[in-house]
């Protein structure tokens, strides 16, 4: 069924809207390949079942594999396969699978029916009372299955374990219980009543399950609980009471089925953690009772006494005016040793409200001191609200350290490093620039985690930064020589590691006016190397700067085209492998595959795969040499493949969508041609189903900056959030061109006519298969950009549409990117509008690039997209192109979707979008009938009554 998310007057209109087309559709087929020819072209209303592969993973003993295989519309299925045995089941509904630590059981969440919850919507139900997920728990071994209402979450321990805890809404009915079994939770018994009989009650049902011995046990009114991370002790926090809450913090041990009281007092938490053996304890509390809350940390080791607050009597430990946040879950590093916090400065108690809301002032004031602009300050202030500073607390000393502050506020911290030293951040000296420079400078502090001591080893760094596994250095690239370096943690010094390499480390294909970024970097070798990429080959540096550079692929990759990059199989692993898994892509005819290096060997890499195919999600078994990945090309699907590290025998695992070979589809052939300045590009063009060379075809033009290295990539039929959807065109007869474009700074509307007009000419001069009569030109935000310039300079385009197009650089420069709050500016000088210099340095520059100031050139009919709450160009750039075309009487029509963003959500939406766009190209391109909406509009009385998708 298609559009059913539309109003049934909608979708009336559609349904018979649609027969019209298909009837169209099948007779353009019917006259253009022939009645021998069985297969159809696509068409609106296979979207809905058109399925895709999702949340694959295969176990850690590589035994089985999960995957989904979900229509975009309706109820999918869960999946679950024995490859030793190609044995398969299927769960309805099932999701978000996880298998356990031991491979024995999966944990999947069931979600409601897609018809029950769409009928819940259109009767208005509320959110609270809809239809809830269930959790589902299954024995591998016997497919024994329990099933639990009412789901929330469910957590699995990382390490081994049988136990997975489950987290339930809370029935309405339930008074109070202390435990329950599973068995118990599913056939409904009365549940036991308890001492606390008549508290107010909240919080939810929690369930520790065992499905491997069956042992189970429910805890209701639980508002906070952690699993550690072996699975042998629940951390719960439950709260009860009436106007005063009162808190109880106990833990469960798993082994020996024990719950122990910890903690009860009047009061509150915001969360609780354990360390990964379960043997320590720590949860927030606060005693006060207004809405305003400050917290201290408590702390216990369950073998040594009951908790007490590690941040001091009235948080006497901690900087003076501070507190513990709220706003993160403590948390262990993976030794036990310490405990990690945040801190904010104290929250004073809110003023009593005395004045009526009409008395009140509502007002933003923008001030030149202002680091952030004020839409970016209020954009960010649920974020900023919950900004904390990192602490450290060392069970072991009883010892607590300050380690973030406000001057430097960002620490990032490892949980499994295994030395003193993290990296610390801070770029509060260049949030002032960034409205113009892009905001990525930063300057880098090695902290020492034990005493809080901080010291500065880069100044305003701008790119990569790293610290080694073991601590001993700290790799950053600098990007004002192109230079990676290295800092000596313990001779503190830094070194220059390839300043004699002639090699660029740098994106050489950059074209906007900043420094480049690096290729970047692979990992570190358990010798203390660090492995990272030129544009095709590896490189293993010597922090020391003692050895030479050494090429570890032996300069394979550049002599050849190829590009390798280190597959990681084991992200659990902070350190590389001896023997390397690298991707490998041909850079020239862009097909793709897998070699092996080893890096103690002097080897050159050695190919286990090379295929006209795009590679993706590859994952290894934890404990097995086991992969799973996915293949695609634009006529065949991503599905699912498992084979053995070398990739031989490999076997396709899903086939998701056969229907497909009902359905005429098409081809893709790489192209290259000379742009008007002598350089030579690559691109795209997309052949219709059933090619005939003899034949005329209408061609669309589709680009984004560079887009020939996706020409494996798969087009799922589906509704367009904004683009055309290349199998959809190309199973309808037309042809479709994607030229590469590079860009000269200050140019950025020349750069575009230069590769795109030129490339769209070597087309027409190559093939005779083009209609030139027949041409279209399709692009969003900075494609649409471009489309809007392209119609002011040459007429060569029978019909052109421009989605979320900037119209107007000189307006559009100071205005704000409203998703982010931040200033337009830095993207003219510094990113993809690529002017290079303000307004004021070269003002001609930003009216040359506006399509606005030659708006009367137009001769292209235009459609605009451009939504009303579009977050990153504003829509007054398409209302101003629409009004200065419609006042020079250009055949123009702008769609705003209400309250959509820059690319459309709502399907209902993109269903919509899908239609108009497909009408639009085949009125001008196929000389179809012109629908009402195109021919005398929709009055805004009309509106949401007649879609005018009809042919008068």
């Amino acid at each position: 069924m298609l559009f059913k998310l539309l109003n049934d007057k909608y979708y009336g209109v559609m349904n018979g809207i649609i027969r019209v087309f298909l009837l169209v559709n099948f007779l353009f087929f019917i006259f253009s390949v022939g009645f021998a020819q069985q297969k159809k072209p696509l068409d609106h209303s296979v979207y809905d079942d058109w399925k895709q592969v999702e949340n694959q993973q295969v176990s850690r003993d590589g035994r089985f594999v999960l995957y989904e295989i979900n229509p975009q519309i309706g109820d999918g299925k869960l999946f679950f396969e024995q490859l030793d045995d190609k044995i398969k089941d299927s769960i309805a509904r099932g999701s978000q699978a996880q298998f356990s630590a031991k491979s024995n059981f999966i944990v999947y969440r069931i979600v409601q029916p897609f018809d029950t919850v769409r009928s819940a919507k259109l009767k208005k139900v509320k959110k609270d009372k809809m239809p809830q997920d269930s959790v589902g728990v299954t024995l591998l071994s016997s497919n024994k299955t329990w099933r639990f209402p009412g789901l929330k979450q469910f957590i699995l321990p990382e390490k081994d374990s049988d136990w997975v805890a489950i987290l339930l809404e809370r029935p309405a009915a339930t008074k109070h219980i202390d435990s329950v079994s599973a068995d118990t939770l599913t056939k409904k018994k009365p549940r036991k009543k308890t001492k606390d009989k008549g508290k107010k009650e909240t919080g939810d049902l929690l369930v520790l399950f065992n499905p491997v011995t069956g042992d189970s046990v429910a805890f209701d009114s639980i508002h906070y609980f952690y699993l550690s991370e072996k699975g042998t002790a629940c951390a719960m926090v439950k709260h009860f009471g009436d106007s005063i809450d009162s808190l109880r913090v106990s833990v469960y041990q798993t082994k020996s089925k024990t719950e122990q009281l910890l903690f009860a007092k009047a009061g509150f938490s915001s969360g609780v953690t354990t360390d990964q053996d379960g043997k320590q304890v720590a949860f927030t509390f606060s005693s006060d009772t207004s809405k305003v809350k400050n917290y201290e940390l408590c702390f216990t080791n369950l073998k040594r006494g009951r908790p007490f607050p590690i941040s001091g009597d009235s948080l006497s430990r901690l900087n003076s005016g501070w507190a513990v946040s709220e706003n993160v879950v403590p948390w262990f590093h993976e030794s036990g040793k310490e405990l990690y916090f945040g801190t904010v400065p104290i929250q004073p108690l809110p003023a009593k409200d005395t004045l009526t809301d009409d008395e009140k002032v509502s007002l933003d004031i923008w001030s030149w001191h202002d680091d952030r602009l004020q839409p970016q300050q209020l954009k960010q202030l649920e974020k900023d609200k919950k900004k904390y500073y990192t602490a450290v607390y060392f069970p072991e000393k009883d010892v607590l350290c300050q380690l973030a502050d406000e001057s430097m506020p960002d620490l990032r911290i490892d949980k499994k490093s295994k030395d003193k030293y993290s990296l610390g951040y801070s770029n509060l000296p260049y949030l002032h620039n960034s409205s113009w420079d892009g905001g990525n400078n930063r300057d880098v502090y090695l902290v020492n985690r034990e005493t809080g001591e901080r010291k500065e080893i880069i100044h305003q760094a701008n790119s990569f930064v790293s610290l080694s596994p073991d601590q001993r250095y700290v790799l950053w690239y600098q990007q004002l020589d192109s230079s990676w370096n290295a800092y000596l943690v313990k001779d503190k010094k830094n070194v220059t590691l390839t300043s004699t390499l002639e090699i660029p480390f740098y994106n050489e294909l950059n074209d906007v006016p900043q420094a480049a970024n690096p290729y970047g970097m692979a990992g570190w070798t358990n010798k203390g190397k660090a492995i990272i990429y030129d544009g095709y080959d590896l490189w293993s540096l010597d922090p020391t700067g003692k050895q030479q550079p050494v090429n570890v692929t032996q300069g394979h990759g550049r002599k050849n085209h190829l590009r390798y990059r280190v597959v990681r199989l084991d992200r659990d692993q902070p350190e590389l492998t001896e023997t390397l898994l690298l991707s490998a892509f041909n850079i020239e005819n862009k097909e793709a595959g897998f070699s092996t290096v080893r890096l103690d060997q002097d080897q050159m890499p050695v190919k286990l795969v090379m295929e006209p195919f795009h590679f993706s999600s590859v994952t290894k078994a934890k404990d097995a040499d086991v992969l799973i990945w996915r293949k695609e090309s634009f006529e065949h699907f991503p599905d699912l493949y498992t084979s053995q590290l070398d990739f031989e025998s490999a076997r396709q695992l899903t086939d998701a969508n056969p229907q497909q070979k009902e359905y005429a589809w098409g081809s893709v052939d790489l192209v290259d041609w000379q742009i008007f300045d002598g350089d030579t590009l690559q691109g795209l063009l997309y052949k219709p189903a059933d090619f005939d060379p003899k034949k005329k075809y209408p061609m669309l033009v589709y680009f984004y900056e560079r887009y020939s290295d996706d020409i494996h990539r798969y087009y799922t039929p589906k509704p367009i959030r904004s683009v055309i959807n290349f199998s959809y065109y190309t199973s309808n007869g037309y042809l479709i061109f994607i030229p590469d474009i590079k860009y000269e700074t200050g140019y950025p509307g020349q750069s575009a006519f230069n590769c795109i007009i030129s490339g769209t000419q070597a087309m027409l001069d190559r093939y005779s298969f083009i209609d030139r009569s027949k041409l279209g030109i399709q692009g969003q935000s900075w494609g649409g950009y471009q489309t809007a310039y392209l119609i002011t300079k040459t007429n060569m385009f029978a019909a052109a549409m421009a989605g979320a197009p900037v119209s107007n650089m000189t307006s559009a420069y100071g205005g704000i990117r409203w998703g982010s709050g931040i200033s337009r500016a830095f993207q003219y000088e510094r990113t993809q509008s690529r002017i290079g210099v303000s307004l004021w340095d070269d003002l001609p520059l930003y009216l040359a690039n506006s399509p606005i100031f030659f708006a009367d050139q137009v001769e292209t009919p235009l459609l605009i997209m451009h939504n009303d709450n579009d977050g990153a160009v504003p829509w007054y750039q398409g209302i101003e192109l629409f009004n200065a075309l419609r006042r020079l009487n250009k055949p123009v029509w702008m769609l705003v979707y209400n309250g959509a963003p820059h690319n459309l959500k709502r399907r209902a939406d993109c269903e919509d979008l899908t239609v108009r766009m497909q009408q639009f190209f085949d009125h001008y391109l196929k000389s179809a009938p012109e629908p009402v909406w195109m021919k005398s509009g929709i009055p805004a009385l009309q509106k949401g009554k007649t879609f005018g998708f009809d042919v008068e």
